[in-house]
């Protein structure tokens, strides 16, 4: 009796309600815009080698721990009780981890690392315990994924305790782990790996989750752009950056939802393999969009704040690589999704190259203006390169 309600806990394959996504699991990402604002701002206070390293590292959890909760909603139903009250306490968990984000390397490092902690090895345990002779392939994996969380949450934990430059190292020891773990099958001794086949996913699902997160954190870049350009004195030069602000999001959404998201919510769809395709696609390659993203926000803010200054290293590092991290990460999840990756993208990054070599005779609010335009020539590319594809598919 008691398998039987368990089973039930899982999404039916197969239901018209298979690849819906629930208004709980976007109640649950709510707060994830609030980590990224955290991260953006954290950043633009801290901006230097050792704050990047800082914060790349809180960047590469906070996306582990979204994702991570992505694929176990896609085997778990979030309309059924149980599962509806586990993802409420992640929801709270994730709360007190992004509030803990400015002092992630300060007093509230073991906050935060045991906040992480706490989602990763509990949501694993609860989905082992759903999972138990309800779906034996994938109970086993998750049999595997705690192992590896477990050995993570060890070093999370340690750094948390330990001083500035030892938690550096501890905690990237532990993201080193985690991220190995689904590239190795999350390999445990005496147990071997997962194989693809175990992978059983909805693609249809996992691709809209992902989709409607990059939506989240776009429009929190957006919502930033349209405080910062209340607050200040109206002036010409505000309304250039703030639309040179609008516009790269624009751009961003338009190079990531134009073709590169139903192709890949179609081809995951029908891929014999689906978990391979969507460990590569989604689980690897959106950390470098969500990474532009934040990195994009951070540009926004250095260049509504001195628009005029001449560039420094730092600036020019947030206004070329925010866009080109989105980009590059483009570039690998329409690589991974389609015959062949899109010529479009490899030219705005020799762009992103190009422009660095007009940073001494450029201001800020310049150097935005031509980074947004590069990534407006890549999705003009794009576009008509796809147009022309179709119409010869339609001749033939």
């Amino acid at each position: 009796m008691e398998t039987k309600t368990r089973r039930h806990w899982l999404r039916e394959r197969g239901s018209s309600a298979e690849s819906k996504v629930s208004f709980l699991e976007l109640f649950f990402d709510l707060v994830f815009v609030f980590s990224v604002s955290q991260l953006a701002h954290t950043l633009a206070a801290h901006f230097t080698f050792l704050g990047a390293i800082e914060a790349a590292l809180l960047v590469f959890a906070i996306w582990w721990v979204w994702i991570f909760t992505a694929w176990v909603t896609n085997w778990l139903d979030p309309e059924k009780m149980p599962v509806r009250f586990m993802l409420l306490v992640l929801m709270l968990a994730a709360l007190i981890m992004s509030a803990s984000i400015p002092e992630a390397y300060a007093e509230k490092g073991l906050i935060f690392a045991g906040a992480y902690v706490f989602m990763q090895v509990g949501r694993s345990l609860f989905t082992l315990f759903a999972l138990k002779k309800a779906n034996q392939s994938s109970h086993l994996t998750f049999v595997r994924i705690s192992c590896w969380l477990i050995v993570s949450g060890v070093f999370w934990i340690a750094g948390g305790l330990a001083e500035h430059e030892t938690r550096i190292l501890l905690w990237a020891i532990a993201v080193a782990i985690e991220y190995a773990g689904p590239a190795a099958g999350f390999w445990v001794p005496s147990i071997g790996r997962s194989s693809a086949a175990d992978w059983d996913i909805s693609g249809a699902h996992l691709a809209e989750r992902s989709a409607l997160f990059i939506i989240i954190c776009l429009g929190e870049t957006i919502i930033v752009s349209g405080r910062t350009f209340a607050e200040l004195p109206v002036s010409s030069l505000t309304s250039v950056v703030f639309a040179i602000s609008f516009i790269g999001s624009v751009a961003m959404w338009w190079l990531y939802f134009h073709a590169g998201h139903e192709r890949a919510a179609q081809r995951i769809e029908h891929a014999q393999t689906p978990g391979s395709l969507g460990r590569q696609a989604f689980t690897y390659a959106h950390l470098p969009i969500l990474a532009g993203i934040i990195l994009n926000a951070v540009a926004d803010e250095f260049t509504f704040s001195h628009p005029h200054n001449p560039v420094d290293p730092a600036a020019a590092i947030a206004i070329l690589g925010g866009p080109a991290l989105f980009l590059a990460g483009n570039l690998w999840f329409k690589g991974a999704t389609s015959p062949r990756p899109p010529l479009s993208h490899f030219l705005g990054l020799l762009l992103f190259v190009l422009l660095a070599f007009l940073i001494p005779v450029l201001e800020l609010y310049q150097l935005a203006f031509l980074a947004t335009a590069a990534l407006l020539v890549v999705a003009l590319w794009e576009y008509v390169s796809l147009r022309r594809t179709t119409d010869v598919i339609v001749e033939s």
